[in-house]
């Protein structure tokens, strides 16, 4: 029992510490960095990105001005990338396209105050290719294996999720999720 509780709380020390150096540094930077003019008003004709990215390589941003977040989109949605920031879903579209694009992050990490964000606020999409501003229209709660979350739109729209609860110790049965339209791009 001892070996037991030696090993869940060394494992989930090194994780907590990582995603708070992880999540201060991204406020930090976000601190630094000033406030880029509005971009372009999204258009009604279909928008495509000529642009592809490899596994792991970094898309952009995810600025969430609600909590003061700056925080690393990497193309693909494994461990690898979700321990970096937030991972951009390789069967969705990019940001800024017609249709869904998902990206996803753990709660104890870079989404630690997701939960603060709602309808009405703003996320705005930094990318190598453009700036793109989605107002969240809905939030979420779904069960984790829900796929409703992954499934084609008919306009650009932004989902954003990580498990839930919050608080939750272990593998969260739940995942808060944020649908979003895009208002600029």
């Amino acid at each position: 029992m001892v070996a037991a509780g030696l090993y869940f709380i060394t494992t989930n020390v090194f994780k907590l510490l990582h995603g708070y150096v992880l999540f201060s540094f991204q406020q930090v930077k976000e601190e630094k960095t000033t406030e880029k003019p509005p971009a372009q008003t999204a258009k009604k004709e279909k928008i495509a990105i000529d642009q592809t990215f490899e596994t792991g390589e970094k898309i952009g941003d995810l600025v969430i001005p609600k909590i003061n977040a700056r925080l690393p989109i990497y193309h693909g949605t494994d461990e690898d990338e979700l321990q970096k920031g937030v991972g951009h879903f390789a069967g969705s579209v990019l940001p800024g396209e017609e249709d869904n694009s998902v990206l996803s992050g753990h709660r104890d990490t870079v989404f630690r105050k997701l939960g603060e964000v709602g309808k009405g606020d703003r996320l705005i999409v930094e990318a190598v290719y453009g700036t793109f501003t989605y107002k969240v229209k809905k939030v979420r709660i779904v069960d984790a294996d829900d796929r409703t979350v992954i499934v084609p739109k008919p306009r650009a729209t932004l989902t954003v999720s990580t498990c839930y609860p919050f608080d939750f110790i272990g593998a969260a049965p739940e995942r808060y999720v944020l649908v979003a339209d895009l208002i600029k791009g």
